[in-house]
């Protein structure tokens, strides 16, 4: 059955505080489209983000090359408890990958699946076991002892992982420390992504207090990153883009912002009052502003 890989948290979130203590595990984030592979019933299994693949309902064409990789396949036979999530890389935000990269299978994360939840294989063991295979993983940058955000935008500014020579940095990088689990008993990843880390150091932080009249608006304008708006209108663009598919990207970056980032918000704003139609609103015109040559 499909099973959904965990969400990944901006470092600094409450749900990631304290990953930083002890050994982390920095690896490149890539900018491609999250896909699963799983055995079921001897068959291979393909997922995207949120569904099971078939080939009538693909997803940027996965499941059709998944089936044609033997090497997968066998390895999923020989390991069939163990599920397989990576980035299928196609075209979405960043278009600077070098040519060979496109269209594989990028391993990030080997699970070994369990009634109530997924265990996940450290990355030592995992990498031993892909490369019998010859299957692709993204590999380590580096471990860091007890991290801070400092020591960790060192790694993302060193991050070339697949991309061309001289064209910047990639998408940015994942943090994981197999030892930890957050207050919620969650085992959970942080990430920071190039965009907005370099989005936010074009702005002051020192903004004067808010009052609950303009909360909303605050919110969105420190909150709702650009780069947040365009990576989810390049996961609904990956197959193309016609403008009838704008209530998608409406309702589909309201959903993702409120899911991502209200508990962060709460905290963040002192529990403040917030009118979420008046908050939708403000999120909407956020997108337009962005997104200008579709409106």
């Amino acid at each position: 059955m499909f099973k959904k890989y965990q969400h990944v948290e901006r470092y600094g979130n409450l749900e990631v505080e304290e990953i930083d203590v002890g050994i982390t595990f920095i690896f490149p984030k890539i900018d491609g489209t999250n896909s699963s592979a799983w055995l079921d019933d001897g068959q291979i299994c393909g997922g995207s983000r949120n569904r099971k693949l078939s080939i009538e309902n693909d997803n940027a064409g996965f499941l059709a090359w998944l089936i044609t990789q033997p090497n997968i396949i066998q390895y999923l036979l020989d390991n069939p408890t163990h599920r397989l999530y990576g980035e299928w890389l196609v075209p979405h935000s960043l278009k600077t990958y070098r040519d060979e990269a496109w269209r594989k299978f990028y391993i990030f994360d080997v699970v070994i699946d369990g009634e109530e939840k997924p265990e996940y294989i450290p990355y030592e063991i995992y990498k031993e076991k892909l490369e019998e295979y010859k299957i692709d993983y993204i590999p380590l940058l580096c471990k860091v002892k007890n991290g801070n955000y400092d020591k960790f935008i060192n790694q993302l500014e060193k991050n070339v992982y697949l991309i061309q020579d001289g064209k910047g940095l990639g998408e940015g990088i994942v943090i994981k420390n197999y030892e930890f689990y957050n207050k919620y008993g969650r085992q959970t990843w942080a990430k920071i992504v190039t965009s907005e880390f370099k989005e936010k150091h074009m702005h002051s932080f020192d903004v004067p207090t808010l009052t609950t009249s303009y909360v909303e608006e605050r919110i969105i304008d420190e909150v709702l990153t650009e780069a947040f708006i365009e990576k989810e209108f390049s996961k609904i663009a990956v197959d193309g883009w016609d403008n009838k598919m704008i209530p998608k990207l409406l309702g589909v970056v309201w959903h993702e912002f409120v899911t991502d980032e209200i508990w962060n918000i709460v905290k963040k704003y002192k529990n403040p009052k917030i009118d979420f139609k008046l908050l939708q609103r403000f999120c909407t015109q956020k997108i337009k502003e962005v997104k200008k040559e579709l409106f």
